[in-house]
């Protein structure tokens, strides 16, 4: 059936990874997009293992469900192909940023003058509204900028480095998503259009210090930065591997101890409330980790659902190809692509009662 985006019109000038993906987002949701490149395509065509010229492991995967159009923005009649998908747009969406948009006379003023009632929605670094308006950003760079290496380097202990995906990329692709689909339904209460900025600097600053504001949240500050928790959660290792296991609340810590012969632990003060725990984390999640030492994963993994502890095996990206939930939901997708031939694709992760969206088209090729 037809997605809930069904009708929804979308002029994709996105490239690289952010705009990509939240213009995937809303292909899977079923909306047509347009993904406007330039005659030599986008960049990411040409990244990661490939099986054909510019058809890149990423580019199949962020552009899925999209149709697309190679035209010379620069040139008068790419410019006037431009105009022409701008008429029948609902939002057009771009990473640029907005000094290169207004030097292709695609500013939001000259794009509104042509359509009232778009939305308009740029996804770039920085806010143009403070003193880094107008820098070049990348997924690296704004990680930097907003902590995650330092987090990352156990606050500074350790050498930084980055989370291994492309984070902020994707969070701010998200946080452009639910902007365009709350834009619209704005829309059919106002009758026309708005311009909207979705900076990667403030998406992925909202989203660490969400968590790790702690102490400074107040004025004055009454302790540091960090949740104490994030700092020493670790995956556990077993006698022939690892798993991920939390046991969190009392009554799990409870059922620990007790399947474990050795209730009297819920009377040690380090675990008698919550607060107490949360202050001694450091501490529970070493004698933690010497427990778990002693048994296999296979012991621990049934262990643990039997004292209802949330509990998982750690996998290798390479595992979730063949994981048993993922193919009993149909959330891994055989997809057979005009070029590149059978490719592993993933369904949209939502599951709608009504209006589940339809299976996307493959990505399409350069032209």
């Amino acid at each position: 059936m037809a997605g809930p985006l069904d009708g929804v019109k979308v002029l994709d000038l996105t490239t690289v990874v952010m705009g990509p993906f939240a213009t995937q987002i809303l292909a899977e949701l079923g909306a047509e997009v347009i993904k406007v490149e330039p005659f030599s395509g986008d960049n990411m065509r040409d990244v990661g293992p490939m099986a054909n010229p510019h058809m890149g492991h990423l580019h199949l995967h962020l552009n899925r469900g999209k149709k697309g159009i190679a035209v010379d923005l620069k040139h008068a009649s790419g410019k006037s192909v431009i105009e022409k998908l701008i008429l029948r747009s609902d939002v057009l969406i771009y990473n640029v940023r907005p000094k290169a948009m207004a030097r292709l006379g695609l500013s939001y003023e000259e794009v509104s003058a042509l359509n009232k009632n778009i939305i308009y929605v740029g996804a770039y670094g920085y806010s143009e509204n403070g003193p880094r308006a107008g820098r070049a950003a990348y997924d690296d760079l704004i990680q930097g900028s907003t902590g995650v290496p330092w987090l990352v380097s156990k606050e500074g202990r350790e050498t930084p480095r980055y989370v291994p995906l492309n984070f902020a990329d994707r969070v701010t692709g998200l946080h452009a998503v639910y902007a365009v689909t709350a834009a619209l339904y704005q829309r059919e209460k106002a009758g026309r259009g708005q311009s909207i900025e979705v900076p990667m600097f403030e998406a992925i600053s909202h989203f660490v210090l969400g968590d790790h504001m702690a102490g400074l949240s107040f004025k004055p500050p009454i302790g540091p930065s960090g949740y104490e928790r994030l700092k020493h959660r670790r995956v556990y290792e077993t006698k022939n591997g690892f798993i991920c296991a939390l046991v969190y609340n009392e009554a799990q810590w409870t059922r620990f101890w007790t399947a474990m012969n050795q209730p009297e632990m819920m009377s040690d003060p380090k675990f008698t409330t919550h607060a107490a725990r949360a202050q001694n984390i450091g501490e529970i999640y070493d004698l933690l980790s010497e427990i778990i030492k002693d048994q296999d994963t296979d012991y621990w993994m049934a262990f643990f659902q039997d004292v209802d502890v949330p509990v998982a095996k750690m996998n290798a990206v390479d595992d979730l190809l063949s994981d048993e939930h993922l193919l009993e939901t149909g959330f891994l997708l055989d997809e057979q692509h005009p070029t590149e031939g059978s490719l592993y694709a993933t369904k949209t992760p939502s599951n709608w009662s009504e209006t589940s969206p339809d299976r996307v088209s493959p990505a399409p090729s350069l032209g």
